[in-house]
């Protein structure tokens, strides 16, 4: 088993909007979409400006507790969509962990879940950067959820009852790459492209399927964790010759 991977401003439009449908039956929120392709379902945002400087704040929840800062450039768009009441919608974050990640507290989550499943924690923060740029509540066009992107069938056959709780779809999703990198002999290659087409177009295509997405997704995914090993070997030597 190798080892290497293994062990935009707040116009008052829409203030107003958003009061007006507040008593609406029902929960409106705002889909916002982001330059890389990712949708967020938005409760409400705050404006770039002081104390936030240029970047905008998306709430996930009506509470203000759970919420990603973002540059205006990154939303190319948005638009209010009426979902589930919010108590139907998401799930209360049960600690600060589940709810607004700090890079320290999504590396913990990473190394818990590689322990468990004895894989690099590199490798799973390097799917994550891919799949959802480290966004809880990233949904793709496809409709994957979370960090590591899982599609609500894959997320109910791991017991992922909540993908937008980080710690239950980091779990999931350290599952299914295990699951996959097995199924494919350690293969991290083919375990990726199928993390991302499904093993059904692996196994059709005896190998990395002749997708462009795909292709991209496995190289890129490779690449950074490359990048990540060296830095950490880099910084590993660094600190042994300052001893």
């Amino acid at each position: 088993m190798p080892a290497v991977f293994r062990k935009i401003r707040w116009l008052a439009p829409v203030l107003i909007a958003a009061t007006l449908l507040a008593g609406v039956s029902g929960w409106w929120a705002e889909r916002i979409t982001l330059t890389n392709g990712y949708d967020l379902i938005c409760d409400h945002r705050a404006p770039a400006g002081v104390p936030l400087g240029s970047r905008v704040r998306l709430y996930m929840d009506t509470a203000g507790q759970n919420f990603i800062e973002v540059a205006p450039e990154q939303i190319a768009s948005s638009q209010f969509v009426k979902a589930a009441k919010a108590a139907e919608a998401s799930q209360p974050a049960a600690s600060k962990t589940e709810a607004n990640l700090t890079p320290g507290e999504l590396h913990q989550l990473l190394a818990t879940a590689g322990q468990a499943h004895d894989l690099n924690a590199d490798l799973l923060a390097s799917v994550v950067r891919a799949e959802s740029a480290g966004h809880p509540h990233a949904v793709s066009r496809a409709g994957a959820e979370g960090l590591m992107q899982l599609m609500p069938g894959t997320a109910a056959k791991l017991g992922v009852s909540n993908a937008f709780a980080p710690g239950q779809n980091i779990r999931g999703g350290t599952a299914y790459l295990d699951s996959l990198l097995k199924r494919y002999h350690e293969n991290l290659a083919l375990a990726l492209a199928a993390y991302n087409a499904g093993p059904a177009a692996v196994d059709r295509w005896h190998g990395i399927p002749p997708y462009r997405e795909t292709r991209l997704y496995v190289a890129r995914v490779i690449h950074e964790f490359n990048r990540r090993v060296a830095a950490r070997r880099a910084h590993d030597l660094t600190q042994v010759a300052s001893r």
